[in-house]
């Protein structure tokens, strides 16, 4: 596959969105499954079981894609492996048990919204880690920008004191944690993607981490009601979401600047609230709605816009 696909810039942002959009859709998603399968918001132990399932048929399915595109998957150094290994307990296994966790204890709406925190953790750390990818004035307004809008969203759930507080820690408190352990688990697997494939990477990590936290689901008592046609479907399309999703922005990581790509994790938020809405009969027809997308979107051009070069001045010669 040509990397000119995922450093074109018409091409990374339609990827990007492409992924947001996937993963804006899991919050719906997420709990309709928790009402088909009858999953109390207090059940983590069945909670942990659905994630496992749902990320380890997600991995599988990429390995056999990648097999069937003749990529390497089971001929991998020991180094490799621990690698995967290390990748998948955080960026699935860790991050999912506070993510899901969190989804059971806040809509799908004010989920979304605070996942996007994700985004100033990617930012800020690779300012720390990556030297070609500092944190300027352009992608702090960015980011401000984005935050803005992401806040936006929520004033029209606005508490009591009608500053919008509204936050607990096994709700939002956990969905923090786990965005920041997505962001640095992600900036890890850019640094693996150099030495192997990300969609064999991507497959591993979600294979090794859905089995960790369906053992941890099973070890706990967890239990699942049976599946109808409604709970198989939307199984088979959140671990189908997940393997494009986190296959096709592990490639976007491998060649581009974390920060850039980071940026457009303010677009889950959006679809999530829009989504959330959709299936889940929340309104969405409000102006906040509107001004956030806007702000959402300027925010992605500051951090993803690439400066003109200055053209050199001429010497004067004689």
């Amino acid at each position: 596959m040509s990397s000119s696909l995922f450093t074109t810039r018409s091409s990374v942002f339609a990827l990007a969105t492409l992924c947001c959009a996937l993963w804006g859709s899991a919050f719906p998603a997420i709990k309709a499954g928790f009402a088909l399968l009858a999953v109390a918001p207090s059940d983590i132990a069945s909670q942990m079981l659905f994630a496992g399932w749902r990320f380890a048929l997600a991995g599988l399915i990429l390995l056999v894609l990648a097999a069937a595109m003749k990529k390497t998957v089971l001929r991998l150094s020991l180094a490799q492996f621990r690698q995967v290994g290390l990748l998948g307990l955080t960026q699935t296994t860790i991050q999912y048990v506070f993510f899901y966790t969190g989804v059971a204890h806040a809509t799908g709406a004010k989920a979304s919204i605070t996942n996007a925190t994700s985004t100033f953790f990617s930012v800020m750390l690779a300012h720390f880690i990556y030297a070609n990818d500092r944190l300027n004035g352009r992608k702090a307004l960015g980011c401000l920008i984005g935050f803005v809008g992401v806040m936006l969203v929520n004033l029209d759930r606005a508490g009591p004191n009608g500053l919008g507080l509204d936050f607990t820690l096994l709700g939002e408190g956990f969905i923090v944690i786990a965005a920041f352990v997505l962001a640095a688990a992600s900036i890890y697997g850019k640094r693996v993607s150099r030495t192997l494939d990300p969609m064999v990477m991507t497959g591993w990590q979600l294979t090794i981490g859905g089995v960790v936290l369906t053992v941890i689901g099973l070890a706990g008592g967890g239990h699942l009601a049976a599946f109808g046609w409604e709970a198989t479907l939307l199984l088979a399309y959140m671990a189908l979401l997940s393997s494009a999703a986190f296959a096709i922005w592990s490639l976007l990581l491998k060649h581009n600047p974390v920060g850039m790509i980071a940026a457009f994790n303010f677009l889950i938020p959006v679809f999530g609230v829009v989504l959330s809405g959709l299936f889940l009969g929340e309104t969405i027809l409000k102006w906040s709605y509107l001004g956030a997308l806007i702000l959402v979107c300027a925010g992605i051009w500051l951090v993803t816009r690439t400066p003109r070069a200055r053209p050199l001045a001429l010497s004067k010669t004689g």
